[in-house]
């Protein structure tokens, strides 16, 4: 039961625990207006405007859950209005039970879609980032007060799957919890320590730009491994370098590297949104431009905050592409609105020739970039974002353009990660003799994925599998007991039913493929998503399969690598072209007339490996890779290059595919384990 956000003093809360907690003894003890006064209390202090239909929510719900735990063991814990950061809501009840724990969420409409799949989220999000939850039973419970709940289909419960949502009225909701703590033959939990352990929510990307747009620090935003230390690390050096030059009068360039997934995107949405000063996220990447725009315009108008316009204004000063601020800015002599300016995938910055070519520009785009910034007399700050191995387009000159520009700028003081320097592609390497301008920080570089919630390495066995060091993948490979996320299949339909079984409340599916992946037609896949199609992009990404078909979940459409670099999903079905296929080593074609062509040029055969990189490191969960079989009878779709590829994919330490038939359930718990009734 949450209130609508505040816009004028934004949530921020530091402590994940619940707005009202104590075991059922407490609960029984305390009467409704005595916890409802707790609760507005903590309402008042997260900067929420208290509203009467709120207390009216509470009111009606305490009665409900009192008559439904009413019998419970008396240790066992209420929490009441428990914050999940990610999503940046508050769940109603959790009940913690040394059994289960069961997430109750109260609404007065009745049992809609849009609900069913809001608690099975919060279930999802407890089950991947709350420490005390691994391995134990969560119990989804939507208590509609309209509408018929449907009746429960056994048998359910299983430790390590999701569970689906069970629906109650008020009125059943007390013998569905007692129906099902019989059936849980389960021990284990510690209920003391449960509301105690860890939370660290690993954020989408567009999660994220929601919540920096409302204010969160990116302190608040944690990641799903204790290991990863340097994502607040980094960003309060770019947030420090900012106001050193502000203070100072100083123009910096600030070059910030990582590797794929490893949150380059969210220090330069948090540098733009926390910045004491106007600040532009700008990238090369229409969809994200698109994506974003949309999610935060959508959530402005929706929470009340801003009329669509002004959301529409802020969203577009805000996030911007870098084709149209440069547009903007090049023929002036002013300087632009913004001291601040994140570069996102700087490295795909193009160089002077396809400039003159394609703009008739007489200078590469970093070289009018650092012009454009310099018109500030009082200070200017370009934060770079580099993600190492991404570029995927004609014209893309890596680093040592960025590295051109700043030798003829020496006014500009520059503040880099220590692998800029004499990088082993001569593409990535800013300098190889490093000006005094030139300040080297650690802190700057990126260096744990956390992106993928289930494997840091996973980016590693990338690029291990796409350079053919297939012995380094096998060993990053079985570096931890658990596998990889990476599954291969040779069936399009099964790849499909799996997607759909590993998805749940909102976590999202989609396709992908190469944009040179042509013959994929011939199995039924498109691969030519319209990626500078606003509409197509953001329906593809934010909305929802089945209500509407043009979203990623339909596993209709596959995205292309154009519309899918520096976003991400859940879970990704990779369709694998002819493209890039594994012949004893990597070989990289063009599909032309009728047939394939072989390119000599280096750039395009690093073009072809960096698109794959990107569509192999989208996923936060699973990739599933569907390696088609090919036809005997078409020679543009060689069955045994398409055998050799699969083969050489599972070689590398990838896992086939899977059957994701439903787990044989627990046994039935003995009558002295029964829970009485």
């Amino acid at each position: 039961m949450e209130p609508p956000k505040n816009p004028e003093r934004p949530a921020k809360t530091k402590q994940h625990l619940a707005w009202w907690s104590g075991s059922l003894a407490s609960f029984h003890h305390q009467n409704d207006e005595a916890i409802i006064e707790r609760l507005n209390l903590r309402l008042v202090e997260a900067h929420y405007t208290a509203r009467a239909d709120q207390i009216h929510a509470w009111r009606s719900l305490l009665p409900t859950l009192r008559h439904a735990v009413q019998h419970l063991p008396p240790n066992w814990r209420i929490l009441i209005e428990y914050p999940l950061l990610r999503l940046d809501r508050r769940l109603d009840v959790l009940l913690i039970t040394d059994r289960a724990i069961f997430v109750l969420e109260f609404k007065a409409a009745n049992f809609e879609r849009s609900a069913l799949r809001q608690v099975a989220d919060y279930a999802l999000d407890l089950r991947d980032f709350q420490a005390a939850s691994r391995n134990h039973p969560i119990i989804p419970i939507l208590v509609a007060a309209a509408g018929a709940p449907a009746e429960p289909c056994w048998p359910l419960l299983w430790t390590n799957y999701e569970n689906p949502v069970f629906q109650a009225s008020p009125a059943t909701l007390r013998d569905l919890l007692s129906n099902i703590l019989q059936k849980i033959d389960h021990r284990g939990i510690d209920i003391e320590a449960w509301e105690h352990a860890a939370y660290r929510p690993v954020p989408t990307i567009i999660e994220a730009a929601l919540m920096l747009y409302r204010k969160h620090g990116v302190e608040d935003i944690k990641t799903a491994r204790a290991d990863t230390t340097n994502l607040t690390a980094t960003t309060s050096a770019i947030l420090h370098a900012i106001a050193t030059a502000k203070q100072q009068s100083g123009h910096v360039i600030i070059f910030v590297t990582g590797i794929p997934g490893a949150g380059k995107t969210l220090c330069g949405l948090n540098a733009v949104f926390s910045a004491e000063t106007t600040a532009a996220f700008l990238t090369g990447t229409l969809p994200m431009v698109y994506v974003l725009r949309a999610a935060l315009i959508k959530d402005a108008v929706a929470s009340g905050a801003r009329q669509k316009a002004q959301a529409e204004r802020e969203a577009k000063a805000q996030i911007q592409s870098i084709t149209g601020f440069l547009k903007d800015h090049r023929d002036r002599h002013d300087a632009p609105a913004e001291h601040v300016i994140v570069f996102d995938e700087a490295q795909r910055a193009w160089d002077a020739d396809y400039g003159a070519q394609k703009f008739g520009l007489a200078d590469s785009e970093a070289a009018i970039v650092l012009d454009i910034m310099r018109r500030h007399q009082d200070f200017a700050v370009i934060v770079a974002l580099v993600g190492n191995g991404q570029e995927i387009n004609t014209g893309e000159a890596g680093l040592q353009e960025w590295g051109k520009a700043l030798k003829q700028r020496p006014e500009w003081q520059i503040r880099a990660a220590p692998g800029v320097i004499n990088a082993a592609e001569p593409r990535q390497s800013l300098f190889i003799t490093p000006p005094d301008s030139l300040s080297i920080d650690p802190q700057l570089h990126l260096n744990t994925a956390v992106r993928q919630i289930r494997a840091a390495d996973a980016a590693q066995w990338v690029d291990a599998v796409l350079r053919g060091a297939t012995d380094e993948a096998i060993d990053i490979a079985n570096r931890n007991d658990q596998k990889i996320p990476f599954f291969i299949t040779r069936s399009l339909a099964a790849m499909r039913k799996s997607l759909r079984q590993r998805t749940g409340g909102d976590r999202r599916a989609g396709l992908v493929c190469s944009s040179g992946a042509k013959r994929l037609i011939a199995d039924g896949i498109w691969p030519k998503f319209d990626h500078l199609d606003a509409d197509a992009v953001a329906n593809w990404f934010l909305k929802r399969w089945p209500e509407d078909v043009r979203a990623s979940d339909a596993l209709e459409l596959p995205a292309t690598e154009f519309a899918a670099q520096g976003l991400e999903l859940d879970f990704v079905g990779l369709c694998w072209g002819g493209d890039y296929i594994w012949n004893g080593q990597w070989v990289v074609r063009n599909f032309s007339g009728t047939k394939w062509q072989y390119p000599k040029k280096p750039d395009a055969r690093d073009f072809c490996r960096n698109t794959y990189r990107v569509l192999l490191t989208r996923a936060r969960y699973d990739t599933i890779i569907w390696v088609p079989q090919g036809d005997p009878a078409d020679p543009t779709r060689e069955p045994d290059l398409f055998n050799q590829t699969a083969a050489y994919l599972l070689s590398a330490g990838a896992t086939e595919l899977p059957s994701l038939t439903a787990p044989t359930p627990p046994p039935a718990p003995s009558q002295s384990t029964l829970f009485p009734v």
